[in-house]
């Protein structure tokens, strides 16, 4: 435990399983602030293994041609998906394409709005607990590093603490999904309420569109969390989608870590059993309230909360529609006729081929991104 009595937890950086929790990156695609580019979103992360031979980015004139041959999770060698990529997908699911295709494109401008954003979640997690680093070495530590932090977890929640940084996975409409919950607490009639926090560059609530992928992010992380507690995640799924190996050994670093921690493991398939029994037996809660929490980056003040009532049906049909791009049963697409205002901030709209055809998707030459101011 950490001198200061608080519990440590494992920085999820070193677990390897950080997911973009914040709303930073669709900070530069609102209105208001129509002078800066956007932002490509995602890089293959854990969920992929990508060699360096194939690491070229791949043109999108390609996608009608090798549509029968390879899906996109084929094509960018990805395993499962963060609920970021759908809520991606959700704002412009072109723009999220791109930005897989022509990873790293990203201003300094941009760079210091993520870093000022990750700072302000990283002090609200230390307000809870101290974060240690642990070195690993394969994704069979990284996942491990994400079980330790689930099972310290658990017993804040039984006893209606407040815990935050929750890790979630599980399978959604066939397509297993990461994600990380912000903040989980109880409110003052025992109901179980996650927050998410969005910070915001300018003093300003954003547009109805962000709100909208906001609401479906929170939405689906309550959707994973219930299921893992009502037991609908199987470590058999798990093992399936991650294509882990539980009879590895754990690094020894890791396995310092969790006889520091009080778990007496040697390889991840003792973890995986623990995490699942321990939220099998734990009796915890689904999440009863969704809240959004919106604030200023440099005055840490809260700019509006919003509360958000949950869909099912909704949520698993929007879920459905985006991961048919996934498994190559549908061409990507771009913003409606009526969006088209998010193109003035995309660093894509030169190039973007839905655009080029008025709504379809053109064969061009091989695109190549706006640099960088």
């Amino acid at each position: 435990m950490a001198e200061t009595g608080q519990e440590e937890m494992v920085s999820t950086e070193a677990s390897g399983f950080s997911d973009v929790s914040d709303s930073e990156f669709l900070e530069f695609l609102d209105l208001e602030d129509a002078s800066e580019s956007g932002v490509s979103l995602s890089k293959p992360g854990p969920s992929s293994e990508l060699s360096e031979k194939d690491s070229k980015p791949i043109s999108l004139q390609n996608w009608k041609r090798g549509l029968d041959i390879l899906s996109p999770m084929e094509k960018f060698h990805l395993r499962y998906l963060y609920v970021t990529d759908l809520s991606a997908q959700n704002w412009c699911e072109l723009q999220m394409v791109y930005g897989k295709e022509l990873p790293g494109f990203l201003t300094p401008e941009k760079t210091d709005v993520l870093d000022t954003g990750a700072s302000i979640h990283l002090a609200r997690e230390l307000e809870l607990h101290d974060l240690v680093t642990v070195p690993i070495s394969t994704k069979e530590d990284a996942w491990a590093i994400k079980f330790l932090n689930i099972l310290s977890m658990i017993p804040a929640l039984q006893s209606e603490g407040c815990i935050r940084e929750f890790p979630v996975f599980g399978e959604v409409e066939g397509m297993f999904l990461v994600g990380v919950i912000d903040e989980l607490h109880y409110t003052a009639k025992g109901e179980l309420e996650l927050v998410e926090l969005k910070t915001r560059k300018r003093p300003l609530l954003p547009l109805k569109a962000q709100k909208k992928k906001d609401c479906f992010q929170v939405s689906l992380y309550k959707y994973i969390f219930d299921a893992m507690v009502q037991g609908k995640v199987t470590p058999a799924g798990l093992i399936h989608h991650t294509k882990l190996c539980p009879e590895k050994p754990l690094g020894p670093s890791v396995l310092r870590h969790a006889q520091q921690g009080g778990f007496s493991v040697k390889s991840l398939g003792d973890l995986i059993e623990l995490v699942f029994l321990s939220l099998t037996l734990s009796d915890l809660p689904v999440i009863d309230i969704l809240k959004i929490e919106y604030i200023h980056q440099e005055t840490a003040t809260v700019l509006g909360t919003e509360i958000i009532a949950f869909e099912e049906k909704e949520l698993k049909g929007k879920v459905q529609h985006y991961i048919a791009y996934w498994m190559g049963h549908r061409e990507p697409h771009g913003v409606d006729v009526e969006e088209a205002w998010k193109c003035r901030t995309c660093s894509y709209t030169d190039i973007c081929e839905w655009r080029k055809g008025d709504g379809v998707l053109s064969n061009t030459t091989e695109p190549q991104a706006k640099k960088a101011k």
